[in-house]
């Protein structure tokens, strides 16, 4: 299995709730592709280097996966970038 780590920043407007429901739709969405979590950091509330689209904080979160298949990072990336609450987010492969 190849390993991945994606960081991500939700909006910073976000309650509890949501944030937990977002970090655990992008860990079902490894799951169920078959590929495995292996954890995931809650960094919390901090400041943006510069402005994103009139925000300057947001909410961090580190995924670390394996996956077999390739091409679901690209679905990753679409999934990310479709979902308004993310702000950015970067997938990189370890190793």
């Amino acid at each position: 299995m190849t390993k991945y780590e994606v960081l991500y920043i939700l909006s910073s407007g976000l309650d509890e709730a949501a944030i937990n429901a977002q970090t655990e739709k992008f860990a079902e969405l490894v799951k169920t592709s078959g590929g495995e979590v292996e954890s995931v950091n809650k960094w919390g509330l901090k400041k943006l280097a510069y402005p994103v689209n009139y925000k300057t904080e947001g909410y961090y979160v580190l995924m670390n996966f394996a996956i077999d298949d390739n091409l679901f990072t690209k679905e990753l990336e679409r999934q990310m970038r479709i979902a308004d609450e993310v702000v950015r987010f970067l997938v990189t492969r370890k190793g």
